[in-house]
């Protein structure tokens, strides 16, 4: 019986754990990622007018209410974001560019993270995303 009491208080400990967890990863994204440069709306202009990879790692519905002119959209959450396939489209060694749809997105710093990974050299990580491009007045599909 104390076995039974101690095996629900532990339970009960790891529900409130996992509660906490999924409740903070719907917080902020972070605001930085390591090995990726985290840059603003004018540095991502810059970087679009000079031919950097733009990746749209939101879902289908907001890729088609509105995108970064040129940009890939390629979702996080599917198996096509990977290095093979990006591979297709720019270089390891090129610019790349990942974004969401601002602060409370995760996605862009998913795969700023994964970009990263791959070995990409030059990642950069539009935390701010489509609605700050949008919003400066720069030019969108």
């Amino acid at each position: 019986m104390q076995v039974q009491k101690q095996i629900v208080k532990l339970t009960g400990v790891l529900s409130l754990i996992v509660s906490v967890s999924v409740f903070a990863a719907k917080g902020p994204s972070p605001e930085t990622v390591d090995g990726a440069k985290t840059i603003n709306v004018q540095e991502a202009k810059a970087l679009w007018k000079n031919g950097a990879t733009f990746i749209d790692t939101r879902k289908n519905s907001d890729w088609e209410a509105g995108r970064v002119p040129g940009a890939l959209h390629i979702n996080i959450k599917k198996a096509e974001f990977n290095k093979d396939n990006i591979l297709n489209y720019t270089g390891l060694n090129d610019a790349v560019i990942s974004y969401c749809n601002a602060e409370k997105c995760h996605r862009a710093a998913s795969g700023a993270k994964k970009l990263v990974e791959f070995g990409f050299t030059q990642v950069y990580y539009y935390r701010l995303g489509y609605p700050s491009w949008k919003n400066a007045g720069y030019p969108y599909e």
